[in-house]
């Protein structure tokens, strides 16, 4: 929005018409200006996506802000299995903004020229043309209640890098719903000409988290901006910008890379930063010490021979992956020195694995098991394709074992997070059909001794894909759409007068109907079949994996009756914080009581305590739920569903127990458990268990 539509179409038709070619033709060959084009192709497709950091939507997942050709910048979420939603047209809101303010920053700017004037048109564009956006990390904000209450409120900031070199901020209140979860949005000057890429610098030092907007030029220089952050919690920032680089040497900045790490000689938290200019890499060690702010910089050259068209890095063990359109990949793995730090390099040949091809961007996994590389086919015979067939493919960055050894190790204890190492192991049981022996014991060990509910989930996952592994292929994939005719016309049915011969007739034209294909298809699956699992006989090789299986079956039930069990304890223990005497809270007390002391093998101290203590205060009260349909007491026997006197069947929520009475409900991404949706009448503290993940999966609820 750069004017009134009437007055912004009169000055396009204006500039088209001019008799001075360097308005008409700088005008008619913008696409900014004209993003329909007419005779141009039209303007379809992204420039530029980013991830936000896990946790800012509802479902406690990413966010994905695009933008799109045409320059407008959304933000979208998948609130819905499969569904993605746009939440907000940021381009909008702030193009509202701009004319609200006169297309001024602050009030103390001059006013500017008028709109008929081609270059404050020309200003009034770039000013409002996203180059790039990057999320930040999720920041703690103090909300102020009605009774003075303080609260901590999570938030997060999205920054946007305009033609014109401006920065807006936009803070973001968790989880983010729309328009109206839009808290601030401030603008910054970098002073940089010729933007041409952003990205977050986010540092820790003696629990302190400093953050700034690192920005690169098409000319060359780098360089980080300070960012205020007011009624941030425990955030600060620099006090002036600071230089990484400056000389105008016309490599253009195509990708920064922010990678926190720990210094091992000065013990202490430090930050790399990494870039791509031309054909090179440029790094610049952050350290903060007694004197000050330290930078090291220097250039990583003799990697590539063509310029780097993408870059990535691992933030887990800091390792840097860059690639150019020739196929071929780099691995830079930083060595800390006494005074800074140098880089190992090795080349990953792309033309080994895939054959030849041409890159066009890689991203690494979340944990590092997987690099993404975006491929084209190359030349064949000195000669380049016809057409281009785009296709992602998947390098392997790690072993079974390091994805294993990871997984135990882990300080996030979350198998959804690191779903990419799960890939790995999954993977790795479902060929050998067993689980590694070291792995078993490693986990069983950790079980005893540590005896959180992260690795009981870790075996429940172990057990299921071995369980996988066992069955029997099915006769048919799942996917393929079936040929067969299932319908019956009206005139061959029972109730319309026909006789036996009729149907005899009509089944014997309906048999002889099937294709010499479906024939064919049929055996084919078979032979399939019969190849994936080793059958010595028709009954000799059948019972020992019919035995095995009941086995496995055994085990993951057992699991997952001991993962019930404690948020089973989790929920009671909610209740009884905060509850009053005989207060009905709506969740299943006294049944969740009852199942968990039914079975005489369960010897919980800590949950017979509970128990204890919480029938005290229910004082010989049961509060039963009932059925909505015909009043009927529902009893709490099963863990997933309740079952009336009358039959009617209700499934239970596996977050708080309750039988969701309802014709809609959640469901968890692996499709593992069912949850109700939380009503405004629920408590505070109900809707925050309500907002957990999957007991038994860790995968978020939808």
């Amino acid at each position: 929005q750069v004017g009134p539509k009437k007055e912004v179409a009169e000055c396009k038709e204006k500039f088209a018409n001019s008799t001075d070619p360097t308005v008409s033709q700088t005008f008619m060959l913008d696409r900014v200006f004209n993003p329909e084009g007419k005779s141009l192709p039209p303007m379809r497709g992204f420039k530029y996506s980013s991830w936000s950091p896990l946790g800012c939507d509802a479902n406690g997942r990413c966010l994905l802000a695009a933008l799109t050709m045409d320059n407008r910048l959304t933000i979208h979420a998948n609130l819905n299995r499969l569904q993605w939603v746009q939440l907000v047209d940021l381009t909008e809101i702030y193009g509202e903004r701009l004319y609200e303010a006169s297309y001024r920053l602050t009030k103390a700017d001059t006013p500017r020229g008028e709109l008929e004037d081609f270059s404050e048109f020309q200003r009034r564009h770039s000013m409002q043309t996203p180059v790039r956006m990057e999320w930040s990390g999720i920041c703690t904000t103090q909300q102020v209640k009605h009774n003075n209450e303080c609260r901590d409120v999570g938030s997060v900031l999205l920054a946007v890098l305009f033609e014109n070199s401006n920065i807006a901020v936009w803070q973001f209140q968790l989880p983010f719903l729309g328009k109206e979860s839009i808290t601030s949005c401030n603008t910054i000057e970098s002073g940089i000409s010729s933007p041409s890429v952003l990205s977050w610098w986010e540092y820790e030092h003696n629990n302190r988290k400093m953050s700034g907007l690192i920005v690169g030029s098409a000319f060359g220089p780098v360089k980080i901006l300070p960012v205020n952050l007011k009624a941030v919690k425990g955030y600060f920032t620099l006090r002036q910008p600071v230089v990484l680089w400056q000389e105008m040497d016309h490599l253009p900045v195509h990708s920064i890379k922010c990678i926190p790490l720990y210094h091992p000689y000065q013990k202490c938290s430090c930050s790399l930063v990494v870039a791509a200019r031309g054909a090179y890499v440029f790094w610049c060690l952050l350290l903060i010490s007694k004197a000050g702010l330290n930078v090291h910089n220097s250039h990583v050259t003799g990697l590539h021979s063509l310029p780097i068209v993408s870059m990535t890095a691992d933030k887990q063990n800091g390792t840097v992956y860059t690639c150019s359109s020739d196929g071929k990949v780099r691995q830079l793995i930083p060595i800390f020195t006494d005074v800074a730090l140098k880089f190992e390099h090795q080349l990953i040949k792309l033309s080994e694995v895939f054959g030849s091809v041409r890159t066009h961007g890689i991203a690494v996994s979340p944990c590092g098991a997987y690099l993404a590389v975006i491929t084209t086919e190359g030349m064949t015979n000195g000669l380049h394709p016809v057409n281009k067939n785009y296709q992602v493919q998947f390098v392997t960055l790690k072993t079974f074992e390091e994805a294993a050894a990871q997984l135990l190790e882990s300080s996030v204890q979350n198998l959804f997070r690191q779903v990419d190492l799960t890939d790995l192991v999954r993977w790795k049981i479902l060929k050998d059909k067993h689980i590694p022996q070291f792995l078993q014991e490693a986990l069983d060990k950790k079980i005893e001794s540590c005896g959180s509910t992260y690795f009981w989930r870790f075996k429940l996952f172990l057990l299921r894909i071995l369980y996988q592994s066992m069955q029997k292929a099915p006769s048919e994939a799942m996917w393929r759409p079936s040929h067969e005719d299932a319908k019956v016309l009206v005139s061959d049915s029972l109730g319309v007068g026909s006789t036996e011969d009729d149907q005899e007739e009509g089944t014997s034209k309906q048999a002889s109907k099937q294709s010499p294909c479906d024939a064919g298809k049929g055996t084919d699956v078979d032979d399939t079949a019969d190849d994936s699992l080793p059958q010595s006989s028709e009954t000799g090789g059948r019972e020992p994996m019919e035995e095995k299986l009941l086995e496995i079956q055994a085990q993951i039930e057992a699991v997952e009756m001991h993962l019930t069990r404690e948020h089973m304890k989790r929920v009671l223990g909610e209740v009884y914080l905060h509850t009053w005497i005989t207060e009905n809270t709506s969740i299943p007390t006294r049944g969740v009581c009852d199942f968990l002391m039914s079975d005489d093998a369960y010897d919980d101290r800590t949950a017979r305590v509970l128990i204890g203590h919480i029938l005290k205060k229910m004082n010989k009260q049961t509060f039963p739920e009932h059925c909505s349909l015909c009043k009927e007491i529902l009893p709490f026997t099963d863990r997933k569903q309740a079952v009336c006197s009358n039959g009617h069947i209700w499934l239970r929520c596996f977050l708080t127990y309750q039988s969701c009475q309802s014709l809609v409900y959640r469901r968890c991404l692996l499709h593992d458990s069912i949850a109700r949706h939380p009503t405004p009448e629920d408590p505070e503290w109900i809707k925050r268990l309500l907002q957990g993940p999957c007991t038994f999966c860790d995968s978020p609820v939808f």
